[in-house]
């Protein structure tokens, strides 16, 4: 089996158990990545949640994974015999905003998306379950997210 296969059927496999352990205490499983680092496993997990996150909250899920890695290996899950580093972030600004609940996040911020082929910088003013508004100069403009890439968030110096 190639090494590539191996990282990602570990990863999945760390994913149903820290899915679950995450969102029970409130936020969502936004990114997560194992890699080898010499002798150990380096456990990257990212989240999130509405109002952003803290590093008591950072602390909070920290406890939680490891928690639920521990319990896990216990019954033979996938770190019964490898040590592994667990470090616990939120995704940044830089992370595109691909789901709804990014945009949600994200109202009252500066994004460049693009609507269909036209690249446009604006304000989002309001997101749902179905898509975004945006106002850009001075214009107000809907979309599904169907209809828009991934959106950025621009950052503002004041």
């Amino acid at each position: 089996m190639g090494a590539d296969r191996q990282a990602g059927e570990l990863s999945a496999a760390v994913e149903a158990i820290l899915a679950p352990a995450v969102s029970k205490i409130g936020f969502d499983l936004e990114g997560l990545k194992v890699t080898k680092a010499g002798r150990r496993l380096l456990v990257r997990v990212l989240v999130d949640k509405d109002g952003g996150i803290s590093l008591d909250d950072v602390a909070v899920v920290s406890k939680a994974c490891s928690k639920a890695l521990d319990e896990s290996d216990t019954a033979g899950g996938p770190f019964a015999d490898a040590a592994y580093t667990l470090e616990v972030s939120s995704p940044g600004v830089d992370r595109p905003l691909t789901e709804p609940r990014h945009w949600r996040r994200n109202i009252g911020r500066l994004v460049a998306v693009q609507f269909g082929e036209e690249p446009v910088i604006g304000r989002v003013t309001a997101a749902d379950k179905r898509g975004i508004e945006l106002e850009a100069d001075g214009v107000r403009r809907s979309a599904t997210y169907a209809e828009l890439g991934p959106g950025k968030v621009q950052i503002e110096l004041r």
